[in-house]
């Protein structure tokens, strides 16, 4: 299984080719857009898609995040607040989760308290990752495989496993970091 799986992955083509033709030598404008129900990261510059990454989630395929132990892939718009290059699962791209709107929709909801609400209000500055503790969580990101790396990306089915983060290769995750940074907005969709 999984050597019909490094079979699949052995056609992928590297950033740096797909940039070379379009003609690009840098990337102005990137974005990403995540869609869970295709398992897909897709990396944009400007409007045009650049390249579509294998992407894996939490181990909860609900639409809503509850809470920080719910294994839920947030859905809603990001951006990139910390870059961690000596993680336990390779690299990590913090995302600024849980942000306003989070705090809005969870509050209607009943899933924090109104103190935990004005508390993620108040204190939320989009160019840091400083968050209070609630009930939400919020290390939530972008994160290479690990250790794991090998058996994960070769797998020839999708199998959800995080605790809520967007999981992609050791070599994609070394691949994004290149064109990402601080700021970068990221976009889940379900």
């Amino acid at each position: 299984m999984l050597f019909y799986g490094f079979l699949l992955n052995l056609g992928e083509v590297s950033l740096e080719e797909v940039m070379k033709n379009y003609g690009l030598t840098e990337l102005d404008s990137v974005s990403i857009v995540i869609e869970r129900n295709k398992y897909e990261l897709k990396l944009y510059n400007n409007s045009t898609l650049l390249k579509t990454y294998k992407a894996i989630f939490g181990k909860n395929s609900s639409m809503t995040k509850t809470s920080a132990k719910d294994y839920v892939t947030p859905i809603g718009r990001y951006k990139i607040c910390d870059i961690n290059v000596n993680h336990k699962y390779h690299k990590f791209f913090r995302l600024d989760y849980p942000n306003k709107n989070d705090a809005v929709e969870s509050f209607k909801r009943k899933y924090i308290s109104e103190q935990e609400y004005k508390s993620i209000i108040e204190n939320f500055d989009s160019s840091s990752c400083s968050f209070p503790n609630t009930r939400l969580g919020a290390n939530v990101g972008i994160q290479g495989i690990g250790d794991y790396n090998f058996f994960f990306k070769n797998l020839p089915f999708t199998y959800n496993w995080t605790n809520g983060s967007i999981a992609v290769s050791n070599e994609d995750i070394d691949e994004l970091q290149k064109v990402i940074k601080i700021g970068t907005n990221v976009i889940i969709n379900y």
